[in-house]
């Protein structure tokens, strides 16, 4: 997997599951961003990292359809398509499983060479957690 910064898109991965929302219908795109969620919350505090890296990229997906918070993507990153009407409760999910890639047991959280990138990178999550909302407050 190439890597080349410490956003949620900056590698092969994460651009490849932007890819695979191209042409969905509304219902699989949900389904889709569920699943990348899912997969993580349900790995038993071991998150690989590829699982995590699709985790981020939804929910900076999912962050970038909120009004006014400040997420936005870059054309070059998203999907060709905007994105579908979102459930609220997608937000939750996102933080949920956004708070299991910072876990300690995360291969994106104990990956990185260089300290600072990997500060970063962090800052870049809980940035995304940040834009989402709080937990179980959906407006």
């Amino acid at each position: 997997m190439g890597t080349w910064g410490t956003g949620p898109f900056d590698s092969d991965r994460a651009a490849d599951f932007v890819d695979e929302l191209e042409g969905l219908p509304p219902e699989k795109v949900i389904e889709v961003l569920e699943r990348a969620f899912r997969r993580v919350m349900d790995c038993g505090g071991c998150v690989e990292g590829g699982d995590g890296t699709e985790a981020v990229a939804a929910a900076a997906l999912v962050a970038s359809t909120i009004p006014g918070n400040g997420m936005m993507l870059d054309p070059e990153d998203g999907p060709r398509e905007p994105l579908p009407q979102l459930p609220l409760a997608l937000r939750t999910t996102a933080v949920l499983a956004l708070q299991c890639v910072l876990q300690g047991g995360s291969e994106l959280l104990t990956g990185w060479v260089d300290s600072a990138d990997a500060a970063r990178w962090r800052h870049e999550v809980q940035r995304i957690a940040e834009a989402l909302g709080p937990i179980g407050h959906e407006q």
